[in-house]
């Protein structure tokens, strides 16, 4: 069963409105991406995906070349950064946007070049320099300015961060990133629909799952295809399978953040054993590739499939043990609690959801709400509380871990027979297609148009952590500086995902 979805063509009023409703209906906004359409009807497209309690509803605005398109950050603050892409892109603008700073031009294109039109090209003449950064400043007595990044100490991606800080308490925190822009979305259109899959895999690699379930998603919706049961199945594993190995790694870097480093060693010996299991079973560690357009490239073997089970049942003994010693060790809960506080308002303004959202009231797991086969008969428990605090973000990934492995048993004992893929066909010149998957992080959502002879034309992939990183601003203020690590560390957002 595909995740309901609709898409429209509208007006500049019409995509104003249809923001303000899904925003009055409890709706978030999930994606604003931008393609250029003028080959066939002289207009660039502003595209929104809204997650509305009934499914997926994508708004389609055709916007004249020098012509502005309404922007809708003022109800939807998250959509600032993603109309600031847009920008950057395609060179079409939002009327009266708040913010126009580059959030993507780090000096890799010419001032005059924009990556996603049709007729770029990407040799044609020397880069433009970076100019300087417009942080915005804070003003008052004792106030210094903390720069950290954009490389940092440690293995991590580059983002820049601006802390003003009184002391070592901080007054505001800003982000830039885009540092890692791997021109993804541009990608995409060298690839068929059959390829398509191997790209998306590696969007952000701790979801590679999640990705590339999202994807075979919107092929298949564009193709008017449905993968086999067995397929179905195989993809929750291994969905289900990449949320626990990120939730062992964090449990553990959360642990070390908090200079607890026996956790650190105890869940990534865990998790290195869970993903080496997964490497036998599927033939990579993070299952790349494995899911493909039309179904599977993996099967589950018999002795797999019991080793799964057998290794559910000793990860869950020495996961409650561990949460044991975690709640009972006051230097680290002194660390956790009230650090990194994400309010149920600011969360919901900025329409945080996965792991982040769920830690601070946003009951919103698309497994219950949007269920795609298998969800639908599995009853996925949702995991919700309301603190928002570092140690409720631990909480939320301990419960989650729990029923994971719940899941990976039944998913396991219940696995259909059948075959792997079905044939994907090739869909008609303009079949659009949306999927909308569960990523461990949170709603992972692409959206694909057919080209010519199965081609892809358009495919733009969204991480949760669009939506993520500017609440994560909010969670800092308040805090000390050496709390921000582990701040960071507990929402763990994808730079590679977000800069695409």
């Amino acid at each position: 069963m595909q995740v309901p979805q609709t898409h429209e063509t509208v007006t500049s009023a019409q995509w104003v409105e249809a923001a303000r409703s899904a925003r009055d209906a409890g709706g978030r906004l999930v994606a604003l991406w931008g393609a250029d359409d003028r080959d066939r009807s002289g207009c660039f497209v502003v595209l929104a995906a809204f997650a509305l309690r009934e499914g997926v509803r994508v708004a389609r605005l055709a916007v004249q070349p020098g012509t502005p398109y309404p922007e809708i950050a003022g109800l939807f603050p998250a959509a600032a950064r993603m109309q600031r892409a847009v920008r950057d892109l395609l060179g079409i603008e939002a009327a009266e946007a708040r913010d126009t700073r580059p959030w993507l031009r780090h000096g890799g294109w010419r001032g005059d070049q924009f990556p996603l039109r049709r007729d770029f090209e990407p040799s044609a003449g020397a880069a433009t320099p970076a100019t300087d950064y417009r942080f915005v400043r804070v003003e008052g007595d004792g106030v210094h300015e903390i720069a950290v990044g954009p490389i940092h100490a440690g293995i991590i991606e580059p983002g820049h961060f601006r802390f003003s800080v009184v002391g070592e308490k901080v007054l505001r925190l800003e982000e830039r990133l885009g540092y890692v822009h791997k021109g993804i979305e541009r990608r995409f259109r060298d690839f068929t629909i059959a390829e398509g899959h191997r790209l998306a895999s590696r969007v952000s690699g701790d979801s590679a799952v999640a990705f590339q379930w999202a994807y075979a998603q919107a092929a298949e919706a564009a193709c008017g295809i449905e993968a086999p049961a067995r397929a179905r199945w195989l993809r929750a594993l291994m969905l289900e399978r990449e949320r626990v190995a990120n939730h062992l790694g964090d449990l553990g870097a959360l642990g070390n953040d908090a200079a607890f480093a026996f956790a650190l060693s105890q869940f990534m010996r865990l998790k290195e054993d869970w993903l080496r299991l997964g490497a036998r079973a599927f033939g990579h560690r993070l299952a790349m590739d494995r899911i493909v357009a039309g179904g599977v490239e993996a099967d589950l073997a018999g002795p797999d499939a019991a080793q799964m089970i057998a290794q559910c049942d000793s990860v869950e003994r020495e996961v409650r043990e561990l949460r044991a010693i975690f709640d009972e060790s006051s230097s680290l809960q002194d660390r956790f609690i009230t650090a990194g506080i994400l309010t149920p308002a600011q969360a919901r303004e900025f329409g945080v959801t996965g792991l982040a959202g769920r830690a601070s009231g946003q009951a919103f797991d698309l497994r219950a709400d949007l269920p795609c086969d298998p969800y639908g008969e599995l009853a996925v428990r949702k995991v919700v509380h309301t603190a928002g605090d570092v140690a409720t973000r631990v909480k939320v990934r301990f419960d989650e871990l729990a029923e994971s492995l719940r899941l990976i048993r039944e998913i396991v004992g219940r696995l259909p027979a059948g075959p792997l893929r079905a044939a994907l066909g090739e869909p008609a010149t303009g079949a659009f297609g949306v999927g909308f998957v569960e990523g461990w992080r949170g709603e992972t959502l692409v959206a694909l148009e057919a080209g010519e002879a199965g081609s892809i034309r358009s495919c733009h992939a969204h991480d949760p952590s669009w939506q993520a990183w500017p609440a994560l601003e909010h969670a800092v203020i308040g805090n000390i500086v050496p709390d921000f690590p582990l701040i960071n560390k507990s929402f763990n957002l994808s730079y590679s995902g977000g800069d695409g």
